[in-house]
């Protein structure tokens, strides 16, 4: 199968290159930076600045996961510009690229976050759920799925990935988190009582490679595992892993005064679960937190 990928050099991108290559599928990243895709991902991987550069060849796949960072730094009005242009722009230039293929693509497995149903306090989230809190994490999600859901006018099948907070030891989370955690300054943010919706990376691997292959499978689904757990229990979960105290509080006034709206990031939670995957078929290797950090910690 011959796989295209946009965000092929982040995180899970890395990941997914280095599984579909050992499976024997073609894979091809577009990239703002080309020549770097083989070293990133693998040798083997093609990396293509314009998708023109295809050309006649045909793709089977799309996995969509570009997008800027969103909690990397402030939400200013050029940032936000970029966050959106990064999602939904790119995903734009994927639709219209497509509508000028003869032969398309059977799946398109577009990106996408909890953070669409905003801040849902304790309410229990499921595919099925409607946004609980409006604000400019959800809208941005929104606007990308509505994008990414237009393929299926071109006669293709679309997944949105509704991905939580993805722990591994290589970035994401956990890297920013190691080092005030070792140094004995982690705690629980704010009130500590937000739910945080998190998946292991091996699962985040095994569950794109599982919808993408599953030929039924179309619509969002909540990536991320079954039992979501509140930041203190994190705090404290991640502390014992690490074998350091976890009982700095950081408040949340002083996250609103630095992020700005961006602290909802961190202040709100999504207590996500994934009910369709399940329903589908889908087994987590990592089914409780304890388990997932036991086995990231001593990597860390």
């Amino acid at each position: 199968m011959h796989i295209l990928l946009t965000g092929g050099t982040g995180l899970i991108g890395r990941r997914l290159c280095q599984l579909w290559l050992a499976q024997g599928h073609t894979l091809t990243v577009w990239s703002r930076d080309p020549a770097s895709v083989a070293r990133l991902c693998g040798r083997g991987v093609h990396g293509i600045g314009r998708l023109d550069d295809l050309g006649e060849e045909s793709v089977d796949a799309i996995v969509n996961l570009a997008g800027a960072p969103i909690a990397d730094r402030p939400w200013s009005e050029k940032r936000r510009q970029l966050l959106w242009k990064s999602r939904i722009g790119l995903t734009e230039k994927l639709l219209a690229w497509l509508e000028t293929r003869q032969q398309r693509p059977a799946v398109l497995l577009s990106g996408s976050a909890v953070g669409y149903y905003g801040d849902g306090g304790e309410r229990e989230l499921t595919e099925q759920s409607e946004p609980v809190r409006k604000d400019f994490a959800s809208d941005l999600c929104i606007a990308w799925e509505e994008t990414a859901m237009r393929a299926e006018e071109l006669g293709m099948r679309v997944v949105l990935l509704r991905t939580g907070l993805v722990l591994a030891p290589e970035g994401g989370m956990l890297k920013r988190l190691k080092l005030p955690f070792k140094l004995g300054l982690g705690g629980p943010i704010g009130s500590g009582r937000q739910f945080m919706p998190w998946v292991h990376i091996d699962d985040q691997i095994a569950l794109i490679d599982f919808l993408l292959n599953k030929a039924d499978a179309s619509g969002p689904y909540n990536a991320c595992a079954p039992e979501p757990v509140r930041n203190r229990e994190f705090a404290r979960r991640l502390g014992r892993a690490l074998h350091r105290p976890a009982f700095m509080p950081l408040p949340g006034l002083v996250l609103r005064v630095g992020l700005g709206e961006m602290s909802d990031l961190l202040l709100g939670g999504q207590r996500a679960r994934p009910v369709r995957l399940l329903a589908a078929g889908f087994t987590f290797r990592f089914n409780d937190l304890q388990s997932a950090l036991g086995d990231l910690a001593p990597r860390l």
